[in-house]
């Protein structure tokens, strides 16, 4: 997959002139104030599975903020593999699943190239045709994604699509980079969760197995009058012979006491 520099690739017809990309000069209607949004997207938390949830969001609030979005969604690369973690209108995801299948496209150039690609104009679009060619279908005439500043082994990107060409200015783009620093932050926390959530498992298990060793020698310090380093021995010699874990030994021994005892 080719590298472009990090910086707004404009894609545009030979005979045009320079696009004239004004932010809501030809989409009608309200959209969501961007200080209302980033509001909501500061006060959300990200909790144990909600990754999903909260990239949608900044997906949805993407597509209510930014003028004449018809979906929104979020990219995400890893091991050379690609995917929409969250999203906000099916055009969004179909056209995020034509570009995974494709190989290449504009969302998968911008997660390569830690910049942001924008088509103001799908009929003019040449490096990519057959992607245009699906988003003219489905009624969108422009795009842009803007690459997450990710960090460690993951990459991605937040996709806009919009229903006019050349809707799309620098305001428009400092916003859509925005919010992707919103996405970066939530996947940045959910990774940052699942290593300290690993973390506390893995502790948990050690200090059980540890908590069934000690009674294991407790046990065998009882029935052999020995030390508790002989009964140490004793156990590292049965896990040895019989090839099994020594928390293994030591939970059998413990739990055939507590039976034999029971009778």
């Amino acid at each position: 997959m080719a590298r472009v520099p990090a910086a707004v690739t404009v894609v545009q017809h030979p005979s045009a002139g320079v696009p004239t990309l004004r932010a809501g000069a030809i989409i009608t209607g309200t959209t969501l104030d961007p200080l209302v949004a980033f509001a909501e997207l500061g006060q959300m938390k990200l909790d144990e599975g909600d990754l999903q949830a909260v990239l949608g969001r900044v997906a949805e609030l993407a597509r209510q903020t930014l003028p004449g979005i018809v979906g929104a969604s979020v990219t995400l690369v890893e091991s050379d593999r690609a995917f929409t973690v969250g999203f906000a209108g099916q055009v969004a995801l179909d056209l995020d699943e034509t570009q995974y299948q494709e190989g290449f496209g504009p969302c998968l150039e911008a997660a390569q190239s830690a910049g942001t690609i924008a088509v103001p104009d799908m009929a003019a679009e040449t490096r990519w045709p057959a992607f245009a060619r699906q988003a003219l279908a489905a009624g969108v005439r422009s795009c842009m994604s803007v690459a997450l500043p990710v960090q460690e082994a993951v990459l991605g990107a937040l996709n806009i699509y919009t229903i006019q060409p050349a809707v799309l200015d620098r305001d428009a783009i400092e916003l859509a980079q925005t919010f992707a620093g919103y996405a970066a932050v939530a996947i940045a926390n959910a990774r940052l969760y699942q290593s300290t959530a690993t973390l506390a498992e893995d502790m948990r298990r050690a200090m059980e197995t540890r908590a069934v060793i000690e009674q294991a020698k407790g046990i065998l310090v009882a029935q052999h009058h020995c030390t508790p380093e002989q009964a140490f021995e004793m156990l590292t010699r049965l896990s040895q012979t019989t090839h099994r874990k020594l928390r293994d030994c030591a939970a059998d021994l413990v739990t055939s006491t507590a039976e034999n005892g029971a009778r």
